[in-house]
């Protein structure tokens, strides 16, 4: 078993200027003059745990993180109901990297997340190919109708109690149809009670379907502070219901810009909420990723899937450690 990292502090943060009236997060930590490793959170909406920078060697690396639009320390917050999410897209989300990484002068860098930032990941390289070095994700996702359709439907049946509690919070007229779409209205709701409750509503489904998993983490999105899990659930409905503004199968079918992209994907065989078949399919359009499985893990990890992001990480910078002799 690898252990993380020792914890560490950023040597620089700021607010980034991206437009529309929205300032990003973001900070760097470890080496200075490291190989440069962009940490993507996921949600849509989360934030970005800062707990990502233990993955990193800090003398390899220049640990870069930020929040994405609304969410974290980002600026302004989705969580207040004034807050328009019109200008929080996919689109703008891979234009904000970009400014950030010319912001720090970056020239390529690693990209390392999962889950959603899997999507975000895959769709930035896909646009700016010649800004990666590598690439390694820890629950592949590509936001998918397919996808979208099986978390908020179609893993119901093996959690029948908990999926007809989340639709049936739901107004009687929309049980029938767009549950996310139905969700996406209730969480812009003038009435702020009935945006709490949509809240809290869409968590407790969130975390029955993590509870499920073995080595699951009960209360793993209701156990949220409320601004933070209010700007989560807002986003990731807001995304969830406009398809990410993705193509239906774009990502996929836009794999081979990600050639001599080195990638790692890992995945847990036991996740219920992103099975393991979208990461296959992308292993399978991608010949330069390994796809590494871990039997005992669900979507929020295990010490397995740690152990493999720490190894692959590590692999990566090997020829950057300081004092290495590159002639």
């Amino acid at each position: 078993m690898t252990a993380p990292f020792p914890p560490i502090e950023p040597y620089a943060h700021g607010l980034l200027d991206v437009g529309d009236g929205n300032r990003i997060y973001w900070e760097t930590s470890g080496n200075p003059d490291g190989k440069a490793a962009l940490c993507v959170h996921g949600g849509p909406g989360s934030g970005g745990g800062r707990g990502s920078r233990s993955m990193f060697d800090p003398e390899v690396y220049r640990i870069i993180l930020f929040d994405q639009r609304g969410c974290g320390e980002s600026l302004p917050h989705a969580s207040d109901p004034a807050v328009s999410l019109e200008h929080n897209t996919t689109d703008r989300l891979i234009a904000d990297m970009e400014r950030l990484r010319e912001h720090l002068g970056v020239e390529r860098w690693l990209l390392y997340g999962g889950s959603w930032g899997s999507t975000l990941i895959l769709a930035y390289a896909e646009r700016h190919p010649e800004r990666v070095s590598e690439i390694v994700i820890a629950g592949v996702t590509m936001t998918r109708p397919e996808e979208i359709d099986w978390l908020y439907r179609g893993v119901g049946r093996l959690l029948p109690g908990p999926w007809e509690a989340f639709r049936d919070a739901l107004p009687e007229p929309d049980r029938g149809g767009d549950l996310v779409a139905a969700y996406n209205r209730l969480l812009n709701d003038p009435d702020e009670a009935v945006r709490v409750k949509a809240a809290r509503d869409w968590c407790a489904w969130e975390d029955a379907v993590i509870a499920h998993e073995t080595l699951g983490h009960p209360g793993y999105y209701g156990g949220k502070p409320d601004d933070a899990l209010m700007a989560m659930v807002r986003i990731c409905a807001h995304y969830f219901a406009h398809g990410a503004w993705l193509e239906d199968g774009q990502l996929l079918r836009d794999a081979h810009r990600l050639a001599g992209i080195p990638a790692v994907l890992i995945h847990g065989r036991l996740d219920l909420g992103s099975p393991l078949k979208t990461a296959w399919e992308l292993a399978k359009a991608w010949p330069d990723a390994e796809l590494k499985v871990i039997g005992d893990s669900g979507h929020t990890g295990s010490p397995a899937m740690r152990d493999a992001i720490l190894e692959a990480i590590a692999r990566f910078g090997k020829d950057e450690r300081p004092g290495r002799d590159h002639a």
